[in-house]
């Protein structure tokens, strides 16, 4: 139970403040959602994505380290009882919270493109079933629904994947 606990906040924290997809230079995210980002490597991939100012650098830099302090304890925190639900909206409120912040600093180009990548990253994790999302309620999501794997794919076989024939 703590290791999906752990799983899911690890997950979380990947998507905070945005995902980067490889080379995509989407703001504050993790190489595609893998592992977790520092607070200096959201920093780094804001300041590309955005173009931001030292000034607005050294404003935000304190808003994603208090974000990754706040995401830490309440990882480290066993009260929430194994209540993925509980801990996955905790997350999602931290995020919100620091992009708010975060958003109050940018210029309004920028505040465009920091909505537009936040709209991709909420899009991107919906279709992966992230917050806000059951397991197995986007397309492909059931067992064995990988690519080539034919009509035969199981239980909640996505667009596409035909039922086995018997």
């Amino acid at each position: 139970m703590r290791a999906g606990a752990v799983a899911l906040c690890s997950a979380a924290l990947c998507a905070t403040p945005m995902l980067a997809q490889a080379g995509g230079g989407a703001p504050g995210g993790g190489g595609g959602g893998r592992g977790m980002m520092t607070p200096d490597a959201q920093l780094a991939s804001l300041t590309t994505a955005l173009t931001l100012s030292a000034d607005q650098q050294a404003k935000i830099k304190p808003i994603l380290v208090d974000q990754q302090k706040k995401m830490d304890d309440l990882r480290n925190d066993n009260s929430s009882g194994g209540d993925r639900q509980a801990m996955r909206q905790k997350f999602e409120q931290i995020r919100t919270d620091a992009n708010q912040k975060i958003r109050a600093l940018l210029d309004d180009k920028q505040k465009a493109k920091f909505d537009q990548e936040e709209q991709d990253r909420e899009q991107r994790m919906q279709r992966r079933g992230g917050p806000g999302n059951g397991p197995n309620n986007g397309p492909n999501n059931g067992p064995n629904n990988g690519p080539d794997n034919g009509s035969n794919n199981g239980p909640n076989n996505g667009p596409g994947n035909p039922p086995p024939s018997n």
